[in-house]
């Protein structure tokens, strides 16, 4: 079998994986308005929208840091996304954008949050791989 034969092959078992739906999106900042003491979240621009897989990397060795007046443990995920996803033109994953579960095999998995923190670009790997954390 060729190497473009096993890619395909390999990509389409990992597609075959992604059961989970998800919303990729870039978000402003927050506005606040100091005559009235509100919050307006920023707006948002999604940039993909559909299947991907998500999965805990290293839920034992999450990290506790201060956030404001409370405690957030950092629990790393990877979100894996099919290899062939598109972009808007010249848009890129930075870190700070977000994922949102929309739907999933696993309820609980439904609405979380995950901050985007890298990705890894490669012409010979079976999907696109996005590292996140879930600041809550």
């Amino acid at each position: 079998m060729s190497v473009d034969g096993s890619l395909a092959a390999g990509r389409a078992a990992a597609e075959a994986r992604m059961l989970d739906i998800v919303r990729l999106y870039e978000q402003v900042p927050d506005g606040f308005d100091r005559s009235t003491g509100t919050t307006t979240p920023g707006a948002q621009t999604t940039l993909y929208t559909g299947k991907g897989r998500v999965k805990p990397v290293a839920q034992a060795s999450g990290e506790d840091v201060q956030a404001s007046d409370r405690e957030v443990r950092l629990l790393e995920y990877q979100v894996a996304l099919p290899w062939d996803t598109p972009l808007p033109d010249g848009k890129r994953i930075v870190p700070g954008m977000r994922i949102e579960v929309t739907a999933s095999p696993d309820a609980r998995m439904a609405g979380l949050i995950l901050w985007v923190t890298g990705a890894q670009f490669s012409g010979q790997t079976t999907a696109w791989r996005i590292t996140t954390e879930d600041r809550s």
